[in-house]
């Protein structure tokens, strides 16, 4: 079982969409995948620059947990019928450029935009699973399951950024504010768009 045991086999037939809140879901998910789509392309950006040094397979490790979770969140997608955010190709080509830009900056640089990414995933799930919480927790029990399995895979992701030294990264302060902001935008846009 891939992603820390949840299972990602392929949804067969859709959820019922009865006493749902749909709009909430809806924009759950939307907002998930895009995430998740941005970091795949984060992560891609970086393996580009850094794939063949030291640090290639610690970032290959995490983009190949960040390619279960956008396959899960794909078959969400179609399971719960939600359309994706129309700006997916602006996130390929921003989150690949950010992937690719951190990287140049040499290894720091690239965990140091982990550490960022990953933590404001984190805090975004935490606040998605709150928000079902509320609602049901009985009725969203799959995918409270699934968004609490992925918001521990980021923690794990933004804890290995900060062992392999994100805080020694040039002006990490302004590169992790900098990028959360990006995130916040991100967040807010694809929620809605």
């Amino acid at each position: 079982l891939p992603a820390g045991g949840v299972s990602l086999r392929l949804c067969s037939t859709r959820v019922s969409l009865e006493g749902i809140n749909k709009p909430v879901i809806d924009r759950i998910i939307r907002v998930d995948h895009a995430g998740e789509y941005g970091a795949n392309r984060i992560y891609a950006g970086q393996m580009a620059v850094l794939g063949r040094s030291s640090v290639g397979p610690i970032i290959q490790q995490m983009w190949n947990q960040e390619k279960d979770h956008l396959k899960k969140f794909n078959e969400l997608m179609v399971a719960y019928r939600v359309r994706p955010t129309v700006l997916l190709p602006f996130w390929n080509v921003a989150g690949f450029v950010l992937g690719a830009g951190s990287a140049l900056l040499g290894k720091k640089g690239a965990m140091a935009c982990t550490v960022a990414v990953e933590e404001s995933i984190s805090n975004h799930y935490n606040s998605q699973i709150r928000t079902l919480m509320e609602e049901d927790p009985e009725k969203y029990k799959e995918l409270l399951q699934i968004i609490k399995q992925f918001r521990d895979d980021e923690r794990e992701h933004h804890d290995i950024g900060l062992e392999h030294d994100a805080e020694a990264a040039p002006a990490y302060s302004v590169l992790k504010t900098a990028i959360q902001l990006g995130c916040k935008a991100a967040i807010f846009l694809s929620e809605r768009i």
